[in-house]
């Protein structure tokens, strides 16, 4: 009986993420405006930043392997990952629950706060992708031309890498709301993460553009598991298995890292004036 209760309860887990999926998609969809600005936003520094690196690009030819149209291309990919991976931190509600004491509610849910979590936070990518992500790249075709895939098997490469993104952004993003614990003012921890990301993910110039050792480490770091590679993917310019095989690792990591933070979490809440 217990063997079959056990059964029972795993399959119902599937339905109960996909519906926190569809909750995190929907409750995001309430500030469309918002994302319409966001994608707005977007598009006019995805201008700004075009131009840049099509001078760039003019005075040094071949630039990191890339083409003017590759650099085109690259500028709108970046803009458009900013609102699904959340490149600028935060997504998570998380350190509001934590100091306001909720988060004890949250660890008795019937699925594990960080499967609730990340679930939720796909919906939320997968929202902001179709609202704040398409009108950009839209308009740098529209403008500049970018690059397109050619061919299912490039597609498919995309959109893996691009969703182990995603998971590799919510695992980052997890271990930094949950630093809430234990420093209460999780606004430097945001900063660090925000300048760490903005720096080594990609998102302002490729990375194979930085010197020696330094273009090295970067782009063997989790930060560039969010941007560039999905992106390099997207162009062509990478390894596929080797790209989506260090994606994965990081994936893997991140959310083991965050496991044992939401067990240590269980002996440890601190609740802001509490």
């Amino acid at each position: 009986m217990r063997s079959r209760a056990l059964t029972f309860r795993r399959c119902n887990t599937i339905p109960l993420y996909a519906r926190l999926v569809r909750y995190g998609f929907r409750k995001h969809a309430t500030y469309v405006w918002a994302a319409l600005a966001g994608a707005f936003t977007n598009s006019v520094f995805g201008v700004l930043r075009a131009y840049i690196l099509i001078a760039l690009w003019q005075a040094r030819p071949g630039l990191a392997g890339y083409d003017v149209t590759d650099a085109v291309t690259f500028c709108f990919i970046t803009q458009a990952f900013i609102g699904p991976m959340q490149l600028f931190g935060g997504g998570l509600g998380i350190p509001e629950r934590i100091r306001s004491g909720d988060i004890a509610l949250d660890l008795v849910r019937p699925a594990p706060l960080q499967l609730w979590s990340l679930a939720e936070d796909v919906g939320r990518a997968a929202f902001l992708f179709l609202v704040r992500g398409l009108p950009p790249m839209f308009l740098g075709a529209a403008l500049f031309g970018i690059v397109v895939p050619a061919g299912p098997g490039r597609w498919a490469a995309f959109l893996t890498g691009f969703a182990i993104a995603v998971v590799v952004s919510f695992g980052w993003r997890y271990l930094v709301a949950l630093s809430v614990c234990w420093l209460v003012d999780d606004r430097g921890v945001a900063v660090l993460s925000m300048v760490l990301t903005t720096f080594f993910s990609g998102m302002m110039v490729p990375l194979h553009i930085f010197p020696g050792w330094l273009g090295d480490v970067a782009k063997a770091l989790p930060w560039a598991a969010m941007v560039q590679l999905p992106t390099d993917l997207y162009l062509g310019k990478a390894p596929v298995l080797e790209s989506l095989a260090l994606q994965a690792f990081w994936a893997v990591v991140l959310l083991g890292l965050g496991a044992l933070g939401t067990r240590a979490i269980r002996h440890k809440v601190v609740i802001q004036g509490g």
